[in-house]
């Protein structure tokens, strides 16, 4: 009964939030993927073992206190940096830290505006059209509750169609 009342309540959440293109389905709006390449925004790391793989949905289970997290984290911090010519420090945690499952499609804010740079010069998009386009991807949780967030899927998509 739960199931057919949340099937009839929320349909495109029972149905794994999906996102079509061209009749295709390209992903799901609540779990990231990876992305590659100057282009394209790049989403948070992923604790499911390989990419985002929902069967191995989990936290890392490292703590703050073990070295393999650290040394993790710093390898990530010293290739973003030098994706985004930024120092390590200007890097937000989001972009070196896996959700609590470590599939979340989104990143922060702050995360996309370190990428704007990049994904505009390779693009030969101006910055501002980027950044609107960051805008119109980022969500608040339901009732205006919770952290902003940009869908990093949307985003990507979004820039896709704006060629």
């Amino acid at each position: 009964m739960t199931t057919l009342a949340a099937g009839s309540l929320f349909p495109r959440q029972a149905n794994g939030s999906l996102i079509e293109q061209g009749g295709k389905v390209v992903g799901s709006a609540l779990v990231g993927q990876t992305f590659t390449g100057d282009t394209y925004f790049i989403g948070r790391p992923s604790a499911a073992g390989t990419g985002y793989d929902p069967m191995g949905a989990s936290g890392s289970n490292l703590a703050v206190s073990n070295p393999a997290l650290r040394e993790r984290a710093q390898a990530s911090a010293k290739e973003i940096a030098a994706r985004e010519g930024v120092a390590a420090s200007q890097i937000p945690v989001d972009l070196l830290t896996a959700s609590g499952a470590g599939l979340d499609p989104h990143i922060s804010p702050a995360g996309a505006e370190l990428q704007v740079a990049r994904v505009a010069r390779a693009r030969g998009l101006d910055a501002a059209q980027v950044r609107a386009l960051v805008a119109a991807n980022t969500e608040t949780g339901a009732l205006g509750l919770g952290q902003p967030g940009v869908n990093v899927l949307r985003l990507n998509l979004a820039l896709d169609a704006a060629r």
